[in-house]
């Protein structure tokens, strides 16, 4: 018999590939885990999921320093509707810069990368752009990939 205590109990549970993928692709803000001389720093940074990579974009600065020197990141999105009601996926991966210049393979990766970006901000990388400077699009190649939820009942 269930009892009023009990249905409030969380419970915890893997998400399936299908679900920290679809997850991925709900979402547009996660937040990028770096190393940055002897230090670990999280930003939070807009995304777009293509079912296979992350592409992110962000300005010259520290974060684009730190990425340079070590690549290797986590990446995390979560929803998060109340204390036990929520889904997070972690990724690990490594993180490039997106040329817009070089091989014809790279600068195909850059139209697509954009293309990506545009679907959620039509303006992205253009003079109309709501966030001038951030024109350096990185791509994160995933190595692995883990996601939780919690739901009360």
């Amino acid at each position: 018999m269930q009892t009023a205590r009990s249905a409030r109990r969380p419970r915890f549970r893997e998400l399936t590939p299908v679900e920290m993928r679809a997850l991925l692709g709900e979402q547009r803000v996660g937040r990028l885990a770096f190393a940055w001389r002897g230090h670990v720093d999280v930003r939070p940074i807009h995304y777009v999921f293509d079912g296979a990579a992350i592409y992110l974009r962000t300005a010259p600065g520290t974060k684009l320093l730190a990425l340079r020197h070590s690549p290797w990141v986590a990446f995390e999105v979560d929803d998060v509707r109340d204390t036990y009601d929520w889904r997070s996926v972690v990724v690990h991966g490594t993180v490039y810069a997106v040329r817009a210049r070089g091989t014809a393979a790279q600068r195909a990766l850059r139209r697509r990368a954009v293309d990506l970006l545009r679907a959620i901000e039509p303006d992205a990388l253009t003079a109309d752009d709501p966030v001038r400077g951030r024109d350096v699009v990185l791509r994160l190649d995933i190595d692995r990939m883990t996601g939780r939820i919690a739901a009360v009942g």
